[in-house]
């Protein structure tokens, strides 16, 4: 007989009645009913992530900003690249929905040809940026010491100085193209990936799985590499979005004072600095669009970072 069938059954001993004790659920289910499968912890991830809202605009407009700025030229074809005096300053209107430039470019499309630029300088320096600050940082944090001591007081000089000014300077020193502009921006946005780093790794170095791997002879470049870094990816990759963010915004600082991109390459910044020296005249249509777009894409990978965080957050994993 099975063990619900004798469950079932009342039994009566010596005139008394004896009632079944209901044994724990066999089952493992909860008995306020079925319990709800978490899933993986990718899958945990993604539903905290669209969770937020502003997360999901977020994700939104850098699609579509993306699509605007590399499939938008597929179908909206203008000339970028020679100059023509007869259509400057036009309104927008008729052929040019958002009117032309003091170089008779038409605006809509120098704002996706600009905004190729931007993107693809802030994309790569934030990618510089990580790789250069995860290694310097886990490196330090790692082996501590003199090692520590010497790597991080090279963050805190150079955190010391106004980033912007001493990015003028390198600017003003190499006269950067695009990939110039990279490296540079990189250069600086380093700083803040590395301490983050470090503080991850001064934490890791201390656990039970990476001193088992130094006991059985590990390298510390196995260490760092396989261990320290993959379980500090949670805060790379957070910090990784507000890079894109601050790349985007001190290449249009640059561009703005002059020292970004050069004409006739052209990006958001340069595009401001053309506006608003034309702003008194009226022609809002040089300096609000692309103003617009520097304001939607920075806000928009700070949404992005700001659900990363959360969603990858210990304590959301194990809710």
């Amino acid at each position: 007989m099975s063990t619900v069938k004798q469950l079932e059954d009342v039994s009566t001993v010596g005139g008394t009645t004896l009632t079944p004790t209901v044994p724990p659920n066999l089952n493992g289910a909860p008995e306020g009913g079925e319990a709800g499968s978490t899933g993986s912890i990718g899958r945990l991830i993604l539903r905290v992530f669209l969770e937020n809202k502003l997360a999901v605009v977020g994700v939104a407009i850098v699609v579509l900003m993306v699509g605007f700025c590399w499939i938008g030229p597929l179908f909206y074809h203008t000339n970028q690249i020679s100059v023509n005096l007869y259509q400057v300053t036009l309104p927008p209107g008729g052929s040019h929905p958002l009117g032309t430039d003091p170089s008779g470019f038409d605006v809509l499309g120098r704002l996706m040809y600009a905004g190729q630029t931007s993107l693809e300088v802030g994309l790569a320096a934030a990618a510089v940026a990580t790789l250069v600050g995860v290694l310097w940082g886990a490196i330090s944090g790692y082996f501590g010491g003199i090692v520590d001591a010497v790597m991080m007081r090279v963050v805190d000089i150079l955190l010391s100085i106004p980033s912007l000014l001493l990015l003028i300077v390198l600017a003003v020193l190499f006269s950067p193209g695009k990939w110039d502009l990279v490296l540079i921006i990189g250069f600086l946005a380093f700083l803040y990936p590395a301490r983050l780093v470090r503080a991850e790794t001064l934490t890791l170095r201390t656990r039970e799985y990476v001193q088992a791997v130094r006991v059985m002879g590990g390298t510390g470049r196995r260490i760092v590499g396989r261990h320290i870094i993959p379980n500090a990816i949670g805060t790379i990759v957070v910090n990784a979005t507000f890079q894109v963010a601050d790349a985007i915004l001190l290449l249009a600082a640059l561009s703005y004072l002059g020292l970004g991109i050069q004409y006739p390459q052209a990006d958001w910044g340069s595009m401001l600095n053309t506006g608003t020296s034309y702003l008194d005249n009226g022609d809002w249509w040089l300096l609000i669009p692309a103003g617009a777009c520097i304001v939607l894409i920075v806000v928009a990978f700070n949404f992005i970072g700001d659900a990363l965080r959360d969603s990858l957050e210990v304590r959301l994993q194990q809710r």
